[in-house]
């Protein structure tokens, strides 16, 4: 070769050197700017930190009158407790607020922190310390089990608040600084948030009966009132939910093979009210189930954001038990998927088991219902690989749910997301209606997980679909009678 060419081959080298980094930096804005899930390197996961501890002991806040502490402070002294003397500048205190303590007026209430914005207030007839916002459900003391100290609020989470032992004279401290080994101490002195050290109470806003509520949605269309007929809203059904089409391909499609104009936005609303006249059954049906349970969420595009849907699912019978949708992953909807697990026995059973990955929100989900009295153990399949008895011994059940999640996301991305979040609650109930009712299923000698020997009468899917429907208003007006 020609020691000429060597310069032009140089430069070329250089020209696609600069490409290169110029695609490399390209990339990488795109990744970063990306709104998929990141993928996570399940090495660098400590799901182990999430533990919970005992209950606390529970003190009920002393009831005092603050006209009898008046009357007292006056026999004692010979003085009357005056009002708080306040500046001209310092801001008043509302008249609707008083003491939840002993109920004094505002007239005898410290702004203990200076301030208006923060509502932190001292009574000067009792000496109670009280914040505004929680003034009327603060009526009892949380007191840590092993040292009796009480309980410091430390942060406000969505759907619970945390309370902290910060007395580092308890014996739950000591005993855990003693179990640090000496690269743990070390760690620890370096940066002691990584450590878990002091009794934390989590206090949830949910009560037991406010799980009982289910989401509906709206439905824009009756169906005693369409212009279809029965058997071409199961065929609308079959294309639409059996087979994952989209809206438009279904209405394509029912244009093309069966000659009969239809909307996508239509097939839509045809969805989204059947979804609402089988959730009922769906929901509520008497399932006999199994001993073996698993849950997972799984993600799904909302108005090009990425929103989440819980499913449990008996492993064994092949039903799915939950479906619970929400934007974000919260303790709150992994309590509710848990609900729908919970309530389906009459008395939970002693050896209740619910295999789950590692996220925290389970564990949570576990002590809001200790709180209620409600007993079950909480099994954590951790990573990819078994690297714990727990994982070799569980990872079946974990692998079951992740087909599941695989078989919905296949059902669900030819839709290409939804405008609302009731078109993915309509769409993953009609899912668990059709996997749970008419879905054949390998593991099971191709017969469905819940056999209905009314819908065996039926020739074809779409005819199934149309009978379901009648079966689910009849368990309607059974439940209303009942």
């Amino acid at each position: 070769m020609s020691t000429s060419l060597y310069p032009e081959l140089w430069e070329i080298i250089n020209t696609q050197q600069q490409f290169i980094a110029l695609l490399v930096y390209q990339l990488s804005s795109i990744y970063a700017n990306s709104k998929a899930p990141r993928p996570t390197d399940i090495a660098d996961l400590d799901y182990q930190k999430m533990t919970v501890d005992e209950l606390p002991k529970v003190v009920e806040m002393e009831k005092l009158d603050y006209k009898e502490l008046l009357q007292e402070h006056l026999h004692q002294t010979g003085k009357p407790l005056k009002p708080v003397q306040r500046r001209a500048s310092s801001p008043t205190v509302s008249s609707a607020i008083h003491c939840p303590r002993c109920q004094a007026p505002a007239d005898y209430l410290y702004l203990n922190n200076g301030k208006s914005d923060n509502d932190q207030y001292l009574c000067k007839v009792c000496a109670n310390l009280f914040n505004y916002k929680n003034r009327y459900t603060k009526e009892v003391i949380f007191q840590c089990p092993h040292c009796e100290k009480n309980l410091v609020k430390i942060k406000d989470r969505k759907g619970f608040d945390i309370y902290k032992c910060l007395n580092k004279a308890c014996p739950y401290y000591k005993k855990r600084l003693k179990s640090l080994s000496k690269k743990e101490l070390k760690q620890f002195k370096k940066n002691k948030s990584l450590f878990k050290m002091h009794y934390i109470y989590r206090n949830f806003d949910l009560t037991l009966s406010d799980l009982e509520a289910v989401p509906d949605f709206e439905t824009k269309v009756r169906l005693n009132k369409i212009h279809s007929s029965p058997y071409v809203l199961g065929l609308i059904l079959t294309y639409h939910v059996n087979y994952g089409l989209s809206a438009e391909k279904t209405a394509a499609l029912m244009f093309d093979v069966h000659q009969l104009k239809i909307s996508g936005q239509t097939i839509r609303n045809y969805a989204r009210t059947v979804a609402h006249w089988v959730q009922p059954l769906t929901d509520y049906y008497p399932y006999e189930l199994s001993d073996q349970f698993c849950g997972d969420e799984t993600y799904i595009r909302v108005q090009g954001k990425w929103h989440y849907i819980y499913f449990f699912f008996d492993a064994e019978k092949k039903i799915i038990l939950s479906h619970r949708y929400n934007r974000h992953r919260d303790t709150e909807t992994a309590i509710k998927a848990i609900h729908d697990v919970i309530r389906r026995f009459k008395q939970v059973p002693d050896a209740l088991q619910l295999v789950v990955d590692g996220n925290p929100i389970y564990k949570l989900a576990q002590a809001f219902y200790a709180q209620n009295g409600i007993d079950f153990e909480v099994i954590q399949v951790i990573g990819l690989t078994n690297k714990d008895k727990v994982s070799q011994e569980y990872r079946p059940l974990k692998q079951i749910i992740e087909r599941l999640n695989r078989t919905f996301k296949g059902n669900y991305k030819p839709l290409g997301g939804f405008h609302s979040g009731a078109g993915p609650l309509a769409h993953v109930t009609l899912f668990t209606t059709y996997f749970n009712f008419l879905r054949p299923h390998a593991k099971l000698e191709k017969n469905v997980p819940v056999l209905l020997p009314e819908l065996n009468e039926c020739p074809d899917m779409p005819q199934k679909w149309v009978k379901l429907l009648h079966m689910s208003e009849n368990f309607i007006k059974k439940r209303q009678a009942s």
